[in-house]
């Protein structure tokens, strides 16, 4: 059996998942977590949080947005319009596939950034017929992955199940910003479910329909140098496969310095560097070693609309090879200058120069009572739309043509100029640009697990990052028949709970099955009241990786287990050695 199919039986048996809606046959995409599933999902979220939040308080906050977003958030944000995936439909059979996966699994190329053009001249060229029957595939089409639904009762109040939680925090930037006292950088974060109509979802976990999103959208003036905060971080590594070295054919990432990437233009700013250091990171903390995990930069045609570079992070895994399992961009201004003119709200930040400034500018003049003259009732539409014009292009209109159009109306000379003054500026207002490190909770679960699995001696065993556990300890009484052990044992593991850890506790069957199941599901320490603990008041202590134990007086059992699941104690540390 493969390690997938393993994790995938014992995620099943054990409660960590399972498809959703099995009962009624599932349905592609979507899946529960189970008891242990959730909790170990809990886990990575609150390391995510300490990773990327707690750490970095001074400057990033956390917010909460609704799932459900208006139509025209994402007609801003462009996502109605670009974010969608190519579909084909068998002629036969009449299913559809994503066309680009079944293009790549018959022919072995890549497609990432195809036209839908391209992958019908692909499949005609390469006879490529339907996975299912075998029947001809007809015409490539887009499909828009939003899921679209109704707001109230109102028909045409559209909104859409968010496909990311960037937006809600792009229109909530203003808020924020005034309430952290109009500081930059700031970094917004929101964990959050979101929502995207994949079309024929595979990779189990990997690639869902709903999943738990973990973005921070942080916020910078590009004028400003920020190579002070990395600080520190100049020699941390980095393994990146370029897109210069993917367009030349190399398929092995190069190892940089951060100092080294940014210098050689590899990375193109200090802020996107930085938090992929910190990704990088976070994700060995799960357990995926430095050596298995590394950056590919997206090629121009692969970005999405919003990004002037990106990486995905990716890792190894046994089935699929190396895996998405974030994704880092450069959206520079777009968010916001989208949502300003789609809005029309202001979303600009302003800057004060250390002293007053006297600037030459160039301002439209309107002789407003030549223009009420001659345009009457449609002068105040004239002067609206004259005000929010660019001096330089109406100035370049009038020495051209002799007039300008404004509201559909030709003025000339006589009603508009363009002149030069000097101003006293106290600062300027800017469009803040963003860097995104993005990441998805489910996909880190199954990372999590696989690097977790071991086999020993014809046992499972998951070793689990200790602080990732789901459940933290377990209460073994070693016989279930004598009153003063089992009333000790529930007296330990209630000391526990009432300290807030989850512990796993089990009478049942013989002590080496029951340290058996704990080490299958991941707990990091076993505790086992004896006949000897009636006598002195001591009890075991067993390390789930290393199956050694010691001995120590069981007043000490909660500090104990503190010490080796959040501060990685060694179990020799806690007590005296148990021989043989």
């Amino acid at each position: 059996m493969s390690l997938y199919r393993e994790i995938v039986e014992l995620a099943k048996r054990r409660g960590f998942f399972w498809p959703s809606y099995e009962i009624y046959g599932g349905v592609g995409g979507l899946y529960d977590l189970g008891p242990l599933g959730a909790l170990l999902k809990q886990r990575i979220m609150e390391k995510w949080r300490r990773w990327f939040i707690q750490k970095h308080q001074h400057m990033v906050v956390e917010i909460e947005t609704p799932v459900i977003m208006p139509s025209r958030v994402l007609e801003a944000s462009g996502h109605v319009e670009s974010f969608t995936d190519p579909i084909v439909e068998c002629r036969s059979c009449h299913r559809m596939f994503r066309a680009d996966h079944v293009v790549e699994d018959a022919v072995g190329v890549k497609t990432e950034g195809l036209t839908p053009e391209q992958l019908t001249r692909i499949i005609r060229e390469k006879n490529v017929r339907c996975p299912a029957c075998g029947g001809e595939l007809g015409v490539v089409r887009v499909f828009n992955l939003l899921f679209r639904t109704q707001i109230g009762p109102y028909k045409g109040n559209v909104g859409y199940l968010r496909p990311e939680a960037a937006q809600g925090m792009f229109v909530s930037f203003k808020r924020v910003f005034e309430s952290m006292r109009g500081r930059l950088p700031l970094g917004i974060g929101q964990i959050g479910r979101v929502a995207r109509n994949e079309i024929s979802p595979r990779q189990g976990m990997i690639r869902l329909r709903e999943f738990t999103i973990m973005e921070v959208e942080f916020f910078f003036d590009p004028e400003e140098d920020y190579r002070g905060m990395i600080r520190g971080f100049e020699g941390e590594k980095l393994r990146i496969l370029s897109a210069e070295d993917r367009a030349q054919g190399r398929e092995e990432p190069r190892e940089y310095t951060l100092q080294e990437a940014l210098d050689q233009g590899v990375v193109i700013h200090p802020l996107l560097g930085y938090w992929m250091v910190v990704a990088r990171r976070f994700v060995e903390e799960l357990g995926v070693p430095y050596e298995n995990q590394f950056f590919e930069e997206k090629l121009p045609e692969e970005r999405a609309h919003y990004a002037s570079q990106t990486f995905d992070q990716l890792v190894k895994v046994e089935r699929w090879g190396w895996v998405e399992v974030s994704g880092h961009a450069y959206r520079g201004d777009y968010d916001l200058s989208r949502h300003m003119k789609f809005s029309g709200q202001d979303l600009t930040v302003f800057k004060p120069y250390p002293e007053p400034r006297i600037v030459r500018r160039k301002r439209i003049v309107a002789n407003k009572q030549a223009i009420g003259r001659r345009f009457r009732s449609k002068s105040p539409q004239i002067l609206r739309e004259l005000a929010s014009m660019d001096p330089a292009r109406v100035e370049e209109a009038l020495k051209k043509d002799g007039y300008v159009v404004v509201a559909g109306e030709k003025l000339s000379k006589e009603h508009v100029y363009v002149e030069e003054v000097e101003e006293k500026v106290a600062g300027k207002r800017f469009i803040p640009h963003v860097v995104e490190p993005s990441f998805g909770a489910e996909r880190l679960v199954y990372v999590t697990l696989e690097y977790a699995y071991r086999r020993k001696e014809g046992r499972t065993v998951l070793s689990l990052p200790r602080d990732l556990a789901p459940l933290q300890a377990a209460v073994f009484p070693l016989v279930s028949n004598v009153a003063g052990i089992v009333g000790e044992a529930r007296r330990i593991r209630d000391k526990l709970v009432d300290a807030g850890l989850y512990v796993f506790y089990d009478e049942s069957g013989a002590i080496g099955r029951r340290y058996a199941r704990a080490d299958e599901i991941g707990v990091p320490v076993s505790i086992t009241v004896d006949h000897r603990t009636l006598e002195d008041g001591t009890v075991t202590l067993r390390d789930r990786d290393t199956w050694r134990q010691v001995r120590l007086p069981s007043s000490r059992v909660v500090e104990a287990v503190k010490r080796f699941v959040w501060e990685n104690a060694s179990i020799e540390e806690l007590g005296e050695p148990v021989e043989g």
